[in-house]
């Protein structure tokens, strides 16, 4: 989740909101990625979907099972719906995300029980570091607005 954080900060500098995601499989980091929607000028950029990407391409093969995604923040729906897509067998983040959450937080894509595959979910890991990471950047957002 360390990595993660570096990867949000990442995002930051780059303009868009520091998000950041690790992909580990078989005990190795297999992918990483950061928000990158306002560089790539693409809605589907998110942290999640670039080191899922990633991932698939270096594995050579879309099913990513036996891999742990770890986010910053809790994935949207479109990135938990990608995680149950791609076969990942757990997600761990760090802060919810009561405005979107696909994970638990609004709806619970990541492991509902109608999907052919589930996600297992652990959220709260360095929650705080990745909030605090977040109100950040939307209060400097925010205060760039009024200026």
């Amino acid at each position: 989740m360390r990595r993660a954080l570096e990867l949000a900060a990442v995002a930051k500098s780059r303009g868009d909101v520091p998000v950041g995601a690790v992909l580990v499989r078989d005990g190795e980091i297999a992918a990483v990625g950061f928000n990158q929607k306002e560089a790539a000028h693409d809605p589907t950029a998110h942290a999640e979907i670039v080191a899922i990407r990633q991932a698939a391409a270096r594995s050579g093969g879309w099913r990513l099972s036996g891999s742990t995604l770890y986010v910053t923040k809790e994935p949207c729906v479109m990135c938990a719906a990608a995680c149950v897509a791609a076969r990942i067998d757990r997600l761990v983040y760090g802060c919810p995300d009561p405005k979107g959450g696909g994970a638990g937080s609004v709806v619970n894509v990541a492991s509902h029980e109608k999907l052919n595959h589930r996600v297992t979910v652990e959220g709260g890991v360095l929650e705080e570091e990745a909030a605090q990471m977040l109100r950040a950047f939307f209060k400097e957002r925010r205060a760039e607005e009024l200026s």
